[in-house]
């Protein structure tokens, strides 16, 4: 009897170390970006809140923000609507207008970071400079460092591209264009969470 139950016992003991363990994964290139986009959340939280402190010691120019920053806020949002059009097509396998959507939202980011370089000449036709008052610093240090992400973005928004028009982005293949959706709306949120935030700070 004790012997049946000391089989049993180390039958129980090596299927318990023969289970198969469940592991949660994630590709690793998207956990990549998320580790990133979490990085470039920190960064604009300490610029964000530097800008708080700084203003509040005195000595801050009150001036307005060029009217142009509503526009380039308006076609940042307009792209991130071609780039879900884009997302969806691509479920759909529908690459003629998955092109014509990336395409459009290509032209877009460019038409942004143009209307944020003649926002800048704005802001010297007002005599806000990068060096001088730090009001004027932290725009053009806010602006400029998203512009320079958005530089990237347009970037990475080019390479899916040229995988549509290989046909190596469609339903079956999808990683690439998540990820490269995932980063441009962030960073879509991203500035206008630093318009408003501008805005609401002066």
């Amino acid at each position: 009897m004790d012997k049946s139950i000391n089989i049993e016992q180390e039958l129980q003991q090596v299927s318990w170390v023969e289970e198969p363990k469940q592991t949660l994964s994630m590709h690793p290139q998207k956990f990549a970006l998320w580790l990133f986009i979490v990085t470039v959340v920190m960064i604009f939280a300490a610029f964000t809140s530097a800008y708080i402190v700084r203003r509040a010691e005195g000595n801050w120019l009150d001036f307005e923000l060029p009217s142009l920053f509503w526009v380039t806020a308006g076609i940042i949002l307009l792209s991130s609507v071609t780039m879900h059009w884009a997302y969806y097509a691509a479920r759909k396998d529908q690459i003629n207008q998955l092109r014509i959507a990336l395409s459009i939202t290509l032209g877009l980011g460019i038409a942004f970071l143009i209307g944020q370089l003649v926002s800048w000449e704005a802001l010297v036709d007002m005599e806000v400079f990068f060096v001088g008052n730090p009001a004027g610093s932290f725009v053009y240090v806010l602006s400029g460092v998203h512009g320079l992400h958005i530089v990237s973005a347009l970037i990475f928004l080019v390479v899916v591209l040229v995988k549509a028009f290989r046909y190596k982005v469609h339903s079956k293949q999808m990683d690439t264009m998540e990820m490269c959706v995932t980063y441009w709306h962030f960073l879509d949120g991203l500035w206008i969470y630093l318009f408003l935030f501008l805005l609401l700070n002066r």
